[in-house]
């Protein structure tokens, strides 16, 4: 992807979400050079990959198959003894018809939340032994507080306001529902690792490397080990 792409999928996702009347913390706003400044204070955020992180999956057309997602907090299962924190939380916002591809967790539970805007649509398959959709095996998810148990390939609706669980081992595809608009979506979930826990049905690169076609605006947690922390 292109960084004048990245830049403008993030002042977008920026617009969006404050007009909807929610408020970032302040490293969601830090231009390139205020990252370079700063001092080992902020090493959670470096080590713990808060902050903004934005993919097309190495497609090149983000508003078909795309991701812009803003971490605000996260533990670190690899480093327990200086991150405890054995929870994470994520916004998203997706585009009108927007799809992330068909994944699973291997550590990872999370909550999906749809807070406002449009409707998403979840299909859920279990993953068989060979990490293949089990086209059979029933799902059981939890909604809001509600256990349900449905057939293999099943899509769920969440309009604003309801949630759905997503445990370790289900195949999950989100989508957008056509004509109903844009979507703010957040993510509670345990301890986060997008490196190493995301198993992909497709081979598809989860980060993606970026064309430098203009000057940084904001960086992505993926680039951050470009920066020497001062102190």
């Amino acid at each position: 992807m292109k960084r004048s792409e990245i830049d403008h999928i993030i002042d977008r996702a920026l617009e969006f979400s404050t007009n909807r009347g929610f408020v970032f913390p302040h490293f969601a706003y830090y231009t390139a050079e205020d990252w370079q400044k700063l001092n080992k204070n902020s090493q959670e955020i470096i080590d713990n990959m808060l902050g903004w992180d934005v993919t097309d999956f190495g497609e090149g057309n983000f508003s078909r198959r795309g991701l812009v997602s803003f971490t605000f907090r996260n533990g670190n299962y690899e480093h327990p003894d200086l991150y405890p924190k054995p929870y994470c939380e994520k916004l998203f916002v997706i585009e009108d018809g927007q799809e992330l591809p068909y994944h699973f967790h291997r550590k990872k539970m999370e909550d999906i939340i749809n807070r406002g805007g449009g409707t998403l649509e979840i299909t859920v398959y279990k993953a068989d032994a060979d990490e293949k959709l089990d086209k059979q095996k029933p799902v059981t998810y939890v909604s809001d507080g509600e256990r349900f148990t449905v057939p293999a390939g099943s899509v769920i609706q969440l309009p604003p306001g309801r949630s759905a669980t997503m445990t370790q081992g289900t195949y999950h595809q989100w989508k957008g529902v056509p004509g109903t608009g844009r979507i703010l979506l957040f993510e509670v979930s345990s301890t986060n690792n997008d490196k190493t826990d995301n198993r992909f049905l497709e081979d598809i690169p989860r980060l993606i490397s970026v064309e430098e076609d203009t000057p940084r605006q904001h960086l992505l947690f993926n680039d951050y080990g470009e920066i020497k922390l001062k102190g």
